[in-house]
């Protein structure tokens, strides 16, 4: 993929008021390294989501991206899947990411069936899918918005089919919690950002993203009908689960 994003440095600069976070386009630039050094194990739940859907998508199925920002799970199962294998659907609120994201698939993985169509995975009328993948989505959604979404997602699904759901997390233990938070800042700093970057960040992301703890996906999982939730990823305070759908 040729890359012709910028690198992240959107809080560098001393803010006298720091809005909330939205994916504009300012975003959507430099959103590769964003993600990049700010999700922990990012770049490894992609290259697992392809080895995932070999084993559990059944071929010709169709697969949704919910929040599909640049179409990254599209990429990467285009990435181990021939193009008989499945169809997907990408949805993002952000047009910015839309757009972007239309154009990257288009030049990648021109001969699989990949669409990518700008609105609200609340309002979506759902076809049946044999996969869903939501990446770090579900936190953008208001709490009280989540249950009915991944019931919603849970009828979707066929009988045999899978969720993928990637989160970042909170600890239900606040010692637990603070050294984790600790920790990925450590990494966030690893990485390049500075403590003016990381708190003017905190700060924009407030009431944006609010994290559910790993016990309450289960819960909400588990609740929506899914036969079995495993938690097959977790990277400091960031996890992904795989949800089953009973055949």
């Amino acid at each position: 993929m040729s890359d012709s994003s910028y690198r992240d440095a959107i809080f560098t600069t001393p803010l006298d008021r720091v809005a909330s976070f939205s994916f504009d386009e300012q975003v959507v630039a430099c959103f590769p390294d964003m993600i990049r050094r700010s999700v922990p194990g990012y770049g490894q739940i992609l290259g697992m989501l392809g080895v995932l859907a070999e084993r559990h998508l059944r071929h010709g199925g169709h697969v949704y991206d919910l929040g599909c920002s640049l179409g990254a799970v599209g990429l990467a199962l285009a990435g181990r899947l021939p193009p008989d294998a499945f169809s997907l659907t990408g949805i993002d609120l952000s047009l910015a990411m839309v757009s972007r994201a239309r154009a990257i698939l288009t030049e990648e993985c021109p001969e699989h069936r990949i669409e990518i169509v700008e609105g609200d995975i609340r309002q979506v009328e759902y076809r049946p899918a044999s996969m869903i993948v939501l990446n770090f989505t579900l936190q953008f959604l208001s709490p009280g918005d989540r249950d009915e979404v991944i019931a919603r997602l849970y009828a979707a699904l066929e009988p045999g089919g899978v969720l993928v759901l990637s989160e970042k997390i909170v600890a239900a233990d606040e010692q637990e919690n603070a050294w984790l938070v600790a920790r990925y800042h450590d990494f966030k700093r690893a990485n390049g950002y500075s403590d003016l970057e990381i708190s003017q960040k905190r700060t924009a992301l407030e009431n944006v993203l609010v994290p559910d703890t790993l016990a309450a996906h289960h819960a909400r999982l588990s609740g929506a009908g899914f036969s079995r939730v495993t938690t097959w990823f977790q990277y400091l305070n960031f996890a992904s689960m795989i949800a089953f759908k009973e055949a």
